[in-house]
């Protein structure tokens, strides 16, 4: 009921709420395929509100986002709004770009999810080419402080007056009560100096080893680059899946040759990487399934990939990186920035490994998948104070993100 009345309150603000009679339809994306990225985007969001309501006694969001009324809106295919570990796609019945806004500089819709608090990220369809810098719009929901207005209600006893004879003597009931106020103010001393003393010996050590279940999210994300050979469809398949994992659910800047195909052909491939591997933090080479790679040449019905294509500069840059790390093995200090990835629930034998590649970190995916996404922060919490640890925004990966990852290194097998 709740959910039939969530669709219809929805529909109903959508059409009061636009002038145009255009309906905004909101559904969960299920699919962990990246937003499609094109030279000529609409302009961005104008503006991203969100606000907590109660609907059938359900705690839920009012999110709002405001459309410039501009000629970009003949590119304007959807809007894509994250919150609450889900992504939501949303179009627009007419499109915007047929219909009569005359006048209009800018379009407000609304859309209701339930509630949670954490930060919410939305963006006009298609995005920018990647690269071209920030593209989507945040808003952080907090959770609401106590309302300081409502007071306890104080309720009035009469006092009856009592005709002391003799000296006074105090309620045993009273001296009682002192007395474990001073016990209870000496046991907060004693717990806030014990306390004081744990932080100063073991405190930065102790914030670093605790077992939050997600990935430090660092005010900048963190630039890695990402290298694999030319296998098949469905290995450059659970590769794409893994990239989009990390650049957003682990809180990376993903590099990598299918994002950057443009680039790649304007410096080539070996000025690219060599720019690339400067710039990251790491470098994940994922080794390919068999010793020597086996280049696509075909496909069945059951395993074509028709909107998937395997990148021509991948046969280039796997070897490069590798000539690049036999380069740096002398130096442990160099030879530490690139990192191997295993696709498989288990490690492989290390004859499978490439005889380069047997001297770097190992991770297996999705065995060291947490793991995996823990150690590419690592760097950002040296030298870091317990309060700084504490206060740092953590993101949690959702388990369907997890499952479809994982359902895409199956496939490998």
């Amino acid at each position: 009921m709740i959910g039939a009345s969530l669709l219809m309150l929805s529909l109903v603000s959508a059409a009061k709420l636009t002038a145009n009679d255009i309906i905004v339809e909101c559904r969960e994306n299920y699919v962990l395929d990246s937003p499609i990225c094109s030279d000529t985007p609409p302009s961005f969001l104008a503006d991203l509100k969100a606000e907590l309501v109660t609907f059938n006694g359900t705690d839920m969001i009012n999110i709002s986002w405001a459309i410039n009324i501009d000629a970009s809106i003949d590119y304007l295919t959807a809007t894509r709004i994250l919150a609450g570990g889900q992504t939501y796609h949303c179009e627009y019945t007419p499109p915007l770009a047929k219909a009569d806004l005359t006048g209009s500089k800018q379009k407000w819709f609304h859309h209701l999810v339930y509630a949670s608090y954490g930060l919410i990220q939305a963006a006009n369809i298609p995005l920018p080419p990647r690269g071209s810098g920030p593209c989507y719009k945040h808003f952080r929901v907090t959770k609401p402080p106590p309302n300081p207005d409502v007071k306890p209600e104080m309720t009035q006893v009469p006092v009856t007056q009592v005709t002391q004879v003799g000296p006074q003597v105090p309620h045993i009931a009273n001296l009682t009560s002192i007395i474990l106020t001073i016990f209870g103010c000496l046991a907060v001393l004693m717990i806030l100096s014990f306390s004081y003393l744990i932080y100063k010996r073991f405190g930065v050590n102790l914030a670093m080893s605790l077992d939050f279940k997600g990935c430090p999210s660092p005010m900048l994300p963190v630039p890695v680059l990402v290298v694999y050979p030319a296998e098949n469809p469905t290995f450059q398949r659970a590769v794409v899946a893994l990239t989009e994992f990390l650049q957003w659910q682990g809180g990376c800047s993903i590099a990598v040759d299918i994002w950057q195909q443009r680039k790649i052909a304007e410096q080539g491939p070996m000025c690219w990487l060599a720019e690339q591997v400067k710039a990251a933090n790491r470098v994940l080479i994922v080794c390919p399934q068999r010793i020597t790679p086996v280049l696509y040449s075909g496909c069945s019905s059951n395993n074509c990939f028709p909107t998937l294509s395997i990148s021509a500069a991948a046969q280039d840059l796997y070897p490069l990186v590798l000539n690049m790390v036999v380069s740096h093995a002398k130096s442990s200090t160099n030879l530490s920035k690139f990192w191997v990835v295993q696709l498989g629930n288990q490690p492989q034998e290390s004859g499978n490994l490439a005889p380069e590649l047997k001297a770097c970190k190992t991770f297996c995916v999705m065995k060291d998948l947490r793991k995996l996404c823990r150690s590419l922060h690592e760097h950002r919490q040296d030298n870091k104070t317990i309060s700084a640890q504490i206060s740092r925004p953590w993101i949690a990966y959702s388990e369907k993100s997890t499952m479809l990852l994982r359902k895409a290194v199956e496939k490998i097998k």
